[in-house]
C-alpha cells in the first residue's frame, strides 16, 4: 500500500476517534471567557477534524506527484471524505448543534453524486470535480469548524451574531446548487433508453 493510500485510510481511522470525543458522556472540563464557552473534548474533536480533513488535499497530491494514483485510492478517497463530514454532521445534530435539516441535504447530495459518479465510470467517464464541488467542501468545512468551536471567536465579539449557523446554511445552498450543477452538466450520462435493459 503507498503513502497516499495509507493518509486516506488514516483519514478514515480518524473517524471514529472524532465521534468519540464529540458523543462521549464524561464531563470533560471546560473554558469559559465571558459569554464563550468549550469543553476540552470539543476542542480535540475540531483539531482532530481539522487534521483530517488536511490530509483530503495531501494524499491526492501525493498520489498524482509521485504518481501513485490507484483503483484502491480512487475508492478510498471519496470514500473517506463523505465518512469524515457525515460522521461529523450526524454527531452535530445529536448534539443538537446543527439541524437535522441541513445534515440530510448535504448527505444526500453526496450519496446523488457518489451514484452518479458509479454511472459514469460503467458509461467509461470520469467525472472531474467541479469548482463548485470545491467550493461545497470548503464551506462545509468551515460550516463544521464554526460548530465545533461554539462560533469561536464570534461568539466572543458578538454573542448574536451567529457565524457558525450562517455559514451551515451557506454550505447548505453551495451543496444543493453543486449537486444540481453535476447532474445538469452530466445529464448525458444518465441513459434513459430502455432499449438496452
Amino acid at each position: 500500500m503507498n503513502l497516499a493510500n495509507k493518509i486516506t485510510l488514516a483519514r478514515i481511522f480518524l473517524v471514529p476517534i472524532i465521534m468519540f470525543f464529540l458523543l462521549v458522556k464524561v464531563k470533560f472540563p471546560h473554558i469559559s471567557i465571558e459569554q464563550f464557552s468549550i469543553t476540552y473534548n470539543q476542542i480535540i474533536a475540531a483539531l482532530i477534524f481539522i487534521i483530517a480533513a488536511s490530509t483530503d488535499s495531501l494524499d491526492g497530491y501525493i498520489a498524482r506527484k509521485r504518481k501513485l494514483v490507484t483503483n484502491l485510492g480512487k475508492l478510498l478517497d471519496p470514500l473517506a471524505d463523505k465518512l469524515l463530514v457525515s460522521a461529523v454532521l450526524v454527531s452535530l445534530v445529536e448534539m443538537s448543534k446543527l439541524d437535522a435539516w441541513i445534515a440530510i441535504v448535504i448527505i444526500s447530495r453526496e450519496f446523488a453524486v457518489t451514484g452518479l459518479r458509479q454511472i459514469a465510470l460503467l458509461e467509461g467517464t470520469v467525472m472531474a470535480a467541479s469548482k463548485w464541488g470545491k467550493w461545497k467542501t470548503a464551506t462545509q468545512i468551515t460550516a463544521i469548524i464554526a460548530l465545533l468551536i461554539n462560533n469561536f471567536p464570534f461568539a466572543l465579539i458578538d454573542a448574536d451574531f451567529r457565524f457558525d449557523i450562517f455559514a451551515s446554511w451557506v454550505a447548505a445552498i453551495i451543496t444543493i446548487y453543486s449537486g444540481i450543477d453535476y447532474f445538469v452538466k452530466n445529464k448525458h450520462v444518465i441513459n434513459f433508453d430502455d432499449k438496452k435493459q
